[in-house]
């Protein structure tokens, strides 16, 4: 019997009031009040609705995906750029405000490790692996197969998906809310630095329903650490990103081996 190793990595941002404590850098365009804040950016752009991200202010993320809009929200690694993954047109916004090529592929955010089930197949994975690599800031690349509910229209041609659950109470709640999956990418213009504060993609603003503000991230630039487990037995570290050492220590221990 396989035993269940210790949980190698912790990110912080568990909770929501953890992450309300980083609300700090820009406090003065956020309000700690909880409300709503509109920011004017300047001539000729839109004001901005900018938001805490805290759990006041999840309902109005969660009418925002289910009415097909994008939102900018923080995760455990960067901040990113959400909407619903089963709406064809609110992917398409995501592409055209990152200047992004359709030919790359968005991963989703679930609120939960089993909710992974739904959207991918993930029979072939020894029992426990996710919960030890999730929530966390790891992305899984999975096969989609013919039981997914995702929209055809997301990552077409592809029969593989990129799956998060980010450690960050946050996004989990909206994703949960929504019921669905969300396609997420980062807040930034496609090839441009990533984001860990909304000053990072201020520009961007505009272009958003709603911007959350997380204050400024931790964990660097490196973004999650993408695995492809599609084989069975086996694993490939498609991006190195903030964890590549903690999730091949779990992948080992449960005797995957490595594809070069």
């Amino acid at each position: 019997m396989l035993l269940k190793p210790k949980r190698l990595f912790k990110v912080s941002f568990r909770s929501s009031s953890a992450q309300s404590r980083f609300v700090g850098i820009g406090a003065q365009f956020v309000s700690m009040a909880q409300t709503t804040n509109t920011l004017h950016l300047g001539l000729g752009l839109k004001p901005a609705t900018i938001l805490s991200s805290s759990d006041d202010h999840v309902k109005e993320a969660i009418d925002a995906i289910k009415a097909g809009k994008v939102i900018a929200v923080p995760t455990d690694t960067l901040y990113g750029f959400a909407c619903d993954a089963c709406s064809a047109e609110a992917v398409n916004r995501i592409y055209e405000i990152k200047g992004r090529k359709l030919t790359s592929p968005l991963a989703i955010c679930v609120a939960d490790v089993p909710d992974i089930s739904r959207f991918a197949i993930v029979d072939h994975l020894p029992i426990g692996l996710l919960d030890q690599l999730l929530p966390g800031p790891v992305t899984i690349v999975l096969k989609r197969g013919n039981s997914s509910v995702l929209e055809k229209s997301l990552n077409p041609g592809l029969e593989s998906i990129g799956v998060r659950v980010p450690d960050f109470d946050f996004i989990r709640a909206v994703a949960r809310g929504s019921q669905s999956a969300l396609a997420l990418t980062s807040a930034n213009i496609s090839g441009s630095q990533s984001s860990v504060s909304i000053r990072d993609f201020e520009e961007l603003w505009p272009q958003c329903a709603l911007v959350y503000d997380g204050g400024t991230l931790p964990s660097g630039r490196a973004g999650s650490t993408v695995v492809d487990l599609v084989q069975p037995g086996l694993y490939k570290i498609l991006r190195d990103g903030s964890a590549r050492e903690e999730t091949t220590a779990i992948l080992h221990t449960f005797g995957l081996k490595e594809v070069m």
